[in-house]
């Protein structure tokens, strides 16, 4: 349970500010009777009578349209364990629901609409409509504001033009998962880098809450012009994919299936060895280091190669590129960058070349569940391919593709005929890997050695020394 002091740094607002927003809201709020703020949040009657008294709700005399989110802010609330008795307390000392719900709607709430009020004045199918609704719903209810019954009207347009319904709740759904994570990436970056950064600095309360406003107001006035300005850069490389795809269609380069969205791509995966062993040695927060340095070696390499991050799974990736010379170019620049590290696990990668199905801003499909068996079976420091990229990129500079023989992957039907594909410009490794966590370290990044067996182990942390002591079969040869 939070302390009674603690949302005061959280909500922090001037108590001039939010008068000043909470009589803007008041002013276009519609008059609500309690039984119909009940009836649309759930809440008890009784319960909201209550939370009046405690003056949480009703705060202008009567009950108006802000009471309805109010009363759901209260919910989310008391639903994450703060009891009603410290929100009162926090609001009596500085009050913050008012403020909170400005950032929520900054445009003011307005007149509500049912989602069947809400479909009828857009004009649009009250079908159509719910599932439009469910892909931009974040609180599973049906109250739907102006800027709502705008988008539900942009909806019924692009449908009007000719665009099939499934094609546009598909743009919405990879819209609604991929702004989520934008918003909610932006709100804890706030959080981390700003509040927390200044509380560990000693800022007093009051002026932490006053320069936490400050930057916050400039933060979020910027948001959603830097959402779109990152959307019209990425809409770029899109229209340029695009234009390729409908040339080399129109020039019969490319095979085109009967089933939509079958695309020829190359996709990787790519993982960092030993991640699991060496988050429980060292521990999470130099775990998540080298993941940001992983993750900035593999955007880095990809874009360069014209390719796609399409998704990060742990301490993984999946990549799509347009050919398979980039996607297995990729996949050798990322290995010598990473073996380029102090200190730095090795890592593993599977390439595929072939038709792959589209979904949602995702690939599926057996090439991709290929490419990622592929990387399973590889060892640190292996990239292993198929035949298929074998052929494609054969004449790649630099580039040696060293037969394998066939394999049986797990959940592939048939053998498989694998290559590993190295580069002249890779360098032998000078490093050793220690055996408890996996890191991999220069003679100079040696802390301890331990001769066993008739091997010596190298050890980059004592830890990891006292850990092979003390169990050295579960580790094995090792070093």
């Amino acid at each position: 349970m939070r302390s009674p002091r603690r949302p005061q740094a959280w909500f922090g607002q001037s108590r001039a500010a939010t008068a000043s927003r909470r009589a803007s809201m008041d002013a276009v709020s519609e008059e609500l009777t309690l039984e119909h703020l009940s009836a649309r949040t759930g809440v008890p009657a009784a319960e909201i009578e209550s939370w009046r008294a405690l003056g949480l709700v009703a705060v202008s005399g009567s009950y108006a349209q802000e009471d309805v989110e109010r009363t759901r802010l209260l919910q989310f609330l008391l639903r994450r364990g703060t009891a009603i008795d410290t929100i009162a307390e926090a609001e009596r000392q500085q009050p913050f629901l008012a403020g909170r719900l400005e950032r929520m709607f900054p445009r003011g709430i307005g007149r509500s609409f049912t989602l069947e009020e809400a479909a009828a004045e857009a004009r649009l199918d009250a079908d159509i409509a719910r599932r439009f609704w469910e892909i931009a719903n974040i609180a599973d209810d049906d109250t739907l504001y102006e800027e709502d019954v705008a988008a539900l009207r942009g909806a019924r347009r692009v449908l009007e033009s000719g665009f099939p319904e499934e094609g546009l709740l598909e743009v919405s759904r990879v819209c609604a998962d991929t702004l989520s994570r934008a918003a909610d990436g932006a709100q804890k970056a706030f959080h981390i880098h700003m509040h927390e950064a200044l509380r560990a600095a000693g800022m007093a309360t009051a002026e932490l809450d006053a320069r936490h406003e400050e930057v916050a107001a400039v933060t979020r006035a910027s948001l959603e012009p830097t959402i779109l300005y990152f959307l019209r850069k990425a809409n770029l490389r899109a229209l340029r994919e695009d234009i390729v795809l409908h040339v080399a269609e129109d020039a019969g380069l490319l095979e085109i299936s009967d089933v939509p969205g079958t695309l020829w791509r190359a996709v990787v995966f790519v993982d960092l060895s030993s991640s699991t062993s060496l988050a429980d040695v060292h521990g999470d927060v130099v775990a998540a280091e080298l993941g940001a340095a992983f993750s900035r070696i593999v955007r880095d390499a990809a874009r360069r190669a014209h390719g796609q991050v399409i998704k990060q799974m742990g301490d993984g990736f999946m990549l799509v590129f347009p050919d398979a010379p980039s996607a297995v170019e990729a996949a050798l620049v990322i290995e010598r960058a990473v073996a380029a590290q102090p200190q730095f696990p090795a890592i593993h990668s599977g390439v595929h070349w072939g038709q792959m199905l589209y979904r949602e801003g995702d690939y599926v499909g057996a090439g991709v569940n290929l490419a990622s068996r592929l990387a399973n079976e590889a060892g640190p420091h292996q990239t292993f391919v198929t035949m298929a990229v074998r052929a494609a990129a054969h004449g790649l500079a630099d580039v040696e593709f060293v037969p394998l023989g066939r394999r049986a992957l797990r959940g592939v039907a048939e053998e498989i005929e694998l290559f590993a594909a190295t580069s002249g410009r890779d360098a032998a490794s000078a490093k050793r890997r220690d055996p408890v966590c996996g890191m991999e370290i220069t003679d100079s990044e040696v802390v301890a050695t331990l001769a066993t067996g008739g091997r010596e182990h190298a050890f980059c942390s004592d830890e990891c020394l006292r850990r092979f002591v003390a169990n050295p079969q579960r580790y094995g040869p090792g070093g």
